[in-house]
């Protein structure tokens, strides 16, 4: 009895950690989707500023 408790333990704490790292997974993968989003917005605003200066520079001359 005190095996089939044992392997029943085992085999649910695995159970267990193996959800929590796909949950870990998830969480890591979301994360790495903002910080494309947010670099790609950045390089946007960017590429803006630098077309505005160079209409402003144009419009000075």
């Amino acid at each position: 009895m005190v095996k089939v408790a044992t392997y029943f333990a085992m085999t649910f704490g695995a159970f267990l950690f193996w959800q929590s790292m796909d949950r870990v997974h998830v969480w890591i993968a979301l994360h790495q989707d903002e910080k494309k989003e947010r670099m790609e917005r950045e390089q946007e605003i960017k590429r803006m500023q630098a077309e505005l200066m160079a209409e402003a520079k144009e419009s000075e001359s």
